[in-house]
This record gives structure tokens, C-alpha cells and sequence, in this order.
């Protein structure tokens, strides 16, 4: 099926309900972008949503779903996209962190226009910035430390804003649910890498997001070293998998001062060679070319 000239855009978010407050305002910058979604999607990830609809007068077709069980990340937005293929009648969905929010009233019409312009574009990442406008080095999908104002073709994109063409995603496949968190937009990008996508790096769309630390959360260690052994197992050529797991225990190592949290990192580390890591499709090498031109090979 060809799509349209001017793609149609959902909006799709997942919240644990834990964040009523900042949903709402998330919700709103929806409202007010100068191009209305035409679908916008929430998911509550264990949890029972209210009547967003009609307490905040959002743009669109409205779909509010409950899940019993939080699902993670990765499993609450593969909802969202489940139940948007079954309209059948979006090509390009926008996924935002609920806790973020659209500053600017053209963010959508900006997804439009690029999506439009380059049908091989399968994946736009946002900025990300707290409310001093500082977007924290970790959030810019390059190595080193890059200036976040400068865009262009990258290897990966932040999970808190982004746009996904749904063309690419019937290719690909959906997120890795089993992941929970972490890693999982690295395990999309390289599949959408290997199946010729592009992938862009676009600074003027914001999204705004608190400052936050990964560690955070109480299995941050456990379940990053895990998921990135399942990660190397399933989309990296043999040869690449010692190279890769090497240098990232090093940077642990090196960067880990809590004794706490390298005990759990190499736990998880561990559970990720123990564990199915699920099918194992590695990335052809002319990827692994095509991502060290762009400036990160998939060792570091």
C-alpha cells in the first residue's frame, strides 16, 4: 500500500498512573500543536486510566487501554502499536514519556514534513532537555561529547521522544517487550539499521524532560547489564560479542563507584548469558560498516 502524500501521525503514550498531573499537561501540549494527531493512544501500564477525553478536549480519536500487568516500557508502547495497526490508518506514530512535554506548537506538523519528504526515513529521534533547556550528554545519540543542537543521520534515538513509521515497524518488528527497560531503542535502531532505515536525529523537535538519573530505578543495574548481553547475542555478528561485552565491563567498572551496584551489574550480567535472549537475527556487516561511518560502530 503506497502512503500518503502527508503521512497521518498518532500520538501514543504509556503511563503507570503514577504521574496524573504531568500526563495532563503532556496531553495538553498536545492539544495545542498547530497539526492535530489523527489518533492519540494511552496506555495504562498496570494500571486504570481516566476519561482523558472529555476532561481535557484532546484533538483526534481518543483510545484509552488498561493493562492488569506493567508490562515495561518496551511492552506497554507494543500495545499502543498493536491497536493502532488494527485501525489501519496511521503511518507514523509519535511516542513521548509521560512525565515530558511539547514546547513548541509545531512538533507534529515538523514529523509530518520529514516523514513526507524521505520515504526510507524510518526513525526520528527528538531532543531532550529539562526546563533550563540542558540536554544532559547521555541523551545525545552520539559518542562523546557532542553538541546536542547538531542533527543529522545517527545510529539510535532516545526512548522519552521519537517517531516510528509504521512501514518500518511492519519490517522490523515491534519493541523487544521482554527487555522491561533499557537497551530496547538500541535493539530497534539496529534492526531498522540493517533493514536499510534511516535513522535521524532532528534537535529542533523538543520534548521537554525533567532531569533525571537510569539509576534511579531500583533494577537499573541488574537489568542493564542483562539486556545488553541479550542485546549483543541477538543482533551482533560472533566475532563483535566478546568485543562489545569487553569494553562496556571495562567502562563499568571504571565508572561504577557504588560496590552495590557492580554486584547487581554483573548478576544481570550473568542472568543475560543464562537466560534465552530470544531470536538471534545479527545485523549483516556491511551494518556494522554503515553504523561506524555514522560515528558508532556497534562495539561501544
Amino acid at each position: 500500500m503506497v502512503e500518503p502524500v502527508e503521512p497521518r501521525i498518532a500520538v501514543a503514550v504509556v503511563t503507570m498512573g503514577n504521574r496524573p498531573a504531568e500526563v495532563d499537561a503532556l496531553l495538553e501540549s498536545v492539544a495545542k500543536q498547530d497539526l492535530a494527531p489523527a489518533r492519540i493512544v494511552i496506555v495504562g501500564n498496570g494500571c486504570r486510566l481516566p476519561e482523558f477525553a472529555h476532561r481535557l478536549s484532546l484533538p483526534g480519536e481518543v483510545t484509552t487501554i488498561d493493562v492488569e500487568e506493567n508490562l515495561g516500557c518496551p511492552g506497554g508502547r507494543n500495545v499502543a502499536l498493536a491497536r493502532l495497526r488494527e485501525f489501519g490508518d496511521i503511518d507514523v506514530v509519535v511516542e513521548l514519556d509521560d512525565d515530558g512535554l511539547l514546547v513548541d506548537a509545531d512538533v507534529l506538523r515538523r514529523v509530518r514534513d520529514l516523514y513526507a519528504a524521505d520515504p526510507r526515513l524510518g526513525i526520528v529521534g527528538f531532543r531532550i532537555a529539562d526546563e533550563h533547556g540542558e540536554t544532559q550528554q547521555r541523551h545525545v545519540p552520539r559518542v562523546g561529547a557532542s553538541d546536542p543542537m547538531r542533527g543529522g543521520y545517527v545510529t539510535g534515538f532516545l526512548g522519552g521522544g521519537h517517531a516510528l513509521r509504521m512501514a518500518m515497524l511492519a519490517e522490523t518488528g515491534d519493541w523487544p517487550a521482554e527487555f522491561f527497560f533499557a537497551h530496547e531503542e538500541t535493539d530497534l535502531a539496529w534492526r531498522a539499521a540493517d533493514a536499510d532505515w534511516k535513522i535521524l536525529y532532528a534537535p529542533e523537535l523538543l520534548l521537554q524532560h525533567p532531569k533525571t538519573s537510569p539509576a534511579r530505578h531500583a533494577i537499573y543495574y541488574r537489568v542493564t547489564a542483562r539486556n545488553r548481553v541479550w542485546l549483543v547475542r541477538r543482533r551482533l555478528p560472533l566475532a563483535l560479542i566478546p568485543v562489545h561485552l569487553g569494553i562496556w565491563t571495562l567502562l563499568t567498572l571504571v565508572r561504577t563507584r557504588s560496590f552495590a551496584g557492580l554486584r547487581a551489574w554483573f548478576g544481570g550480567f550473568l542472568e543475560g548469558l543464562r537466560e534465552p535472549a530470544g531470536e538471534r537475527r545479527p545485523m549483516r556487516w556491511r551494518t556494522v560498516w554503515r553504523l561506524t561511518r555514522l560515528g558508532r560502530p556497534p562495539v561501544i
